[in-house]
């Protein structure tokens, strides 16, 4: 299997502040958020890091995509360094984060065109794309609709689209799913599994088991930063379903479960 993405030894560290300090009832001034984690993601297959709100995923998933740079650790993306070719890495990756804030004064075509030219689509290979995303995804009759009066599922979906501009090898989606309707939820499914067909690698954090069990190759448990496990979904799921796994590591790497 061609490796696309090598994610090795990770490791992340934030500063604490005062109020978070009293939130958290604690008197460290740090926070290890991500802790030696390592994974690697192969041509054409879904990975999922599975994992609790504030495990670590979100902050992984920035670092792959360059926004933020590791304290220790590197990430290899389709062999080019996150911490000395992050300019390579940009132009191969897709990143879909709930962070991706659209401006609302702006519609769905304009932000398409801004973002195709950002990475230096043709003009016609941008058209052809626009129309089957805009299809695929029903954004055709919303397309001069003010991104402020769509729908919450409707801005998810264009956040997407905005995110895949450039036909990416690699796409990275964080909670892709979250707060969205089933109909929506299955739409973006339909089309995380279309990528995969089309030999693209995927990279999905979420804490939904069934959007884990549905769609992903492999899986990646995360726990207070640390990767508790990682294997094929046939294998971790061999004896066991997927949540009953996920909350016996739990138990055993970061306590009893409340």
């Amino acid at each position: 299997m061609q490796e696309l993405l090598v994610v090795k030894d990770l490791r992340k560290t934030f500063r604490i502040s005062k109020k978070q300090q009293k939130i958290d009832h604690t008197k460290e001034k740090t926070k290890v958020a991500v802790d030696r984690l390592s994974f690697t993601a192969y041509k054409g297959e879904i990975f999922g890091l599975l994992g609790s709100n504030g495990a670590g995923k979100t902050t992984t998933l920035r670092m792959i995509a360059s926004l933020i740079s590791p304290d220790e650790g590197d990430v290899l993306v389709d062999g080019f360094s996150v911490r000395t070719q992050a300019g390579q890495v940009r132009g191969r990756i897709g990143f879909l984060t709930s962070e991706l804030k659209l401006e609302e004064f702006f519609t769905p075509n304009y932000l398409y065109e801004f973002f195709s030219e950002l990475h230096g689509v043709d003009k016609k290979i941008r058209a052809e794309r626009k129309a089957k995303l805009f299809a695929a995804f029903g954004i055709e009759k919303f397309a001069e609709v003010k991104i402020a009066d769509l729908s919450t599922g409707m801005k998810q979906k264009v956040s997407l689209v905005v995110s895949v501009v450039h036909d990416p090898d690699i796409i990275i989606f964080d909670e892709p799913t979250n707060g969205l309707d089933v109909l929506t939820a299955k739409v973006v499914t339909d089309f995380l599994l279309d990528l995969k067909s089309q030999g693209k690698t995927i990279i999905v954090s979420t804490h939904i088991f069934s959007l884990v069990e549905k769609i992903c190759d492999r899986v990646g448990v995360v726990i207070n930063g640390t990767m508790a496990l990682c294997d094929s979904l046939e294998n971790v799921t061999k004896e066991k379903d997927l949540e009953t796994v996920f909350f016996e590591l739990y138990k055993e790497k970061a306590g009893d479960v409340a």
